[in-house]
């Protein structure tokens, strides 16, 4: 089966601008280094990491919202690492983005009528407005909205709701994949849960595929199907859920891990913590070794001279570790 999504050797560089002096300088920084990684149709894949190791830069270079300086991505078997123009709208159809922040991430001067179907108005979907009211209208009931909620303004739902009304918009075009950036970390906990169900609810019904960017491991580990580890722009661990949680075999993937609490205070007492130290890597100074190696307490002279690559230690389980756990 084709994957629906494939990922090989995927690099993407900023360019920064340092002022100090006469006349400003321009830089390469790199916020991903050669990641790779498939999503299968119907499947979910977790993108974990601190802040700043660059799970937004993969999701937005992906979308083909950023343009890359290396690898390929494959949408369906095509190569659209390049697409542009009419292409690049047509594929922006199939792959579409349901975003942090569900307060700015809609207009508030726009009915939630509109803001679902303004997709279906851009990409020609509709062939009257009839025709548009009647979907949006199918599109809101599916997420769990009221029937009156097309005519009323953002400012009137919650939080929760709104996130609704995201996903909503992103199921207007009927994509292959979709990319959740971090798509319950601004709602209160007690609709977490409700949201990520909806997902899978929805993931069932259609067939999509998503790829999950997010930080709270605990949302992670109830959704996804298979989980990847990001750490300085680089890709430290991929495997199935269970296998990650279970059995981590990064340093890294352990101390992410070790850093969860658990709802057992004496439990969480006895708990083996492995968080590293508090300095991050800098970007702006690659260095020939491994990413994690200034962090890592099981780093050796190997680690700091040479990026050991993603390889598999199991079925379906990859590690970039020279010393795996």
């Amino acid at each position: 089966m084709t994957p629906t999504l494939a990922v090989e050797d995927l690099s993407v560089d900023y360019t920064v601008t340092d002022r100090g002096g006469l006349w400003p300088r321009r830089r390469q920084v790199p916020a991903l280094r050669r990641i790779g990684f498939e999503i299968e149709p119907g499947e979910t894949l977790g993108l974990v990491g601190e802040s700043g190791s660059g799970k937004t830069t993969a999701g937005r270079a992906i979308l083909r919202r950023v343009e890359t300086s290396g690898g390929r991505i494959l949408f369906r078997g095509t190569d659209i690492t390049h697409a542009s123009g009419p292409a690049l709208r047509r594929l922006r159809a199939e792959m579409q983005l349901i975003l942090q922040d569900p307060f700015t991430s809609l207009n508030p001067r726009m009915r939630i009528a509109d803001i679902v179907g303004e997709p279906l108005l851009v990409h020609r979907r509709a062939a009257s407005r009839a025709e548009m009211r009647d979907r949006v209208a199918a599109l809101l009931e599916k997420v769990g909205l009221p029937a009156d909620s097309g005519a009323r303004f953002p400012h009137a739902f919650s939080g929760g709701q709104l996130q609704r009304v995201g996903i909503a918009r992103a199921l207007a075009l009927r994509p292959g994949l979709v990319v959740a950036d971090e798509p319950v970390s601004a709602l209160d906990v007690s609709v977490r849960a409700q949201v990520v169900n909806l997902m899978q609810d929805i993931q069932r019904q259609e067939g999509l595929s998503y790829l999950f960017i997010a930080h709270d491991l605990a949302v992670v580990r109830h959704i996804s199907h298979r989980v990847a580890i990001l750490y300085g722009g680089c890709m430290m661990e991929i495997a199935g859920r269970d296998a990650i949680y279970d059995n981590p075999r990064h340093p890294y993937t352990e101390a992410l891990l070790s850093a969860v609490p658990v709802p057992d205070p004496p439990a969480q007492r006895l708990r083996r913590r492995s968080a590293p130290p508090a300095a991050a890597p800098d970007m702006a100074q690659p260095n020939a070794g491994c990413v994690y190696a200034a962090r890592c307490p099981r780093a050796t002279g190997h680690c700091r001279a040479e990026a050991p690559p993603l390889a598999e230690i199991a079925p379906g389980h990859r590690v970039a570790c020279w010393h795996p756990l």
